[in-house]
């Protein structure tokens, strides 16, 4: 319990702490700062005259110099940035050239991708796919031909079969009953011979 109040305290002291040393800010003057800043540095330090503000001589000699070196700086970084400028010029051009014929390579590699040589005649490749699926459609219907073709035969030498079968089982019966009859016919003859006296 100890330990959390200290905790607590410690961070909020932290805090404090950092809260005051963001709320300091460097004194204003003519050796550091913005130019707006040394502007309102030199206003504030201004004598007043009338409605007139007395500027030191040195102060204003100082603030000249301060806007001028800022001038030239400012000068030396628009001619750095005029010469980047042209060389990102330059580099675009390239790269637009770059990519012009990147595109004629990619426009040829494009059409040499949707044609080939089939049988040594070019040939584009959706013609050739419109080809391919007729051949293919085609053979389908053959194969759907010749098999409804090959389902009514075998209807046909199934209906054979079965009436071979139905007719072997008639002639079986046939020759079993014609049998039965020669049997009798014999059994018969044979009683008649018996009877016959001699």
């Amino acid at each position: 319990m100890k330990k959390s109040i200290f905790i607590s305290l410690f961070t909020f002291f932290i805090a404090i702490t950092s809260g005051i040393a963001q709320d300091e800010t460097p004194a204003p003057s003519l050796n550091s700062g913005t130019i707006y800043s040394q502007f309102e540095y030199l206003n504030s330090v201004s004598n007043n005259y009338q409605e007139y503000k007395v500027v030191k001589r040195t102060n204003l000699d100082k603030i000249r110099q301060n806007v001028t070196d800022s001038l030239n700086v400012f000068k030396d970084q628009l001619v750095i940035v005029k010469k980047d400028l042209k060389e990102r010029q330059a580099q675009i051009e390239e790269l637009e050239n770059q990519m012009a014929e990147v595109q004629q390579q990619l426009t040829k590699a494009e059409e040499a991708r949707d044609s080939f040589e089939f049988l040594g005649m070019p040939i584009h490749k959706s013609a050739y796919n419109s080809i391919m699926w007729t051949i293919v459609v085609g053979l389908s219907a053959a194969f759907l031909f010749f098999l409804f073709q090959y389902s009514q035969s075998h209807k046909v030498i199934s209906k054979a079969r079965k009436d071979l079968e139905e007719t072997v089982e008639e002639f079986e019966q046939h020759r079993k009953n014609t049998l039965e009859r020669e049997r009798k016919l014999k059994r018969e003859l044979v009683d008649a011979l018996n009877k016959k006296p001699v």
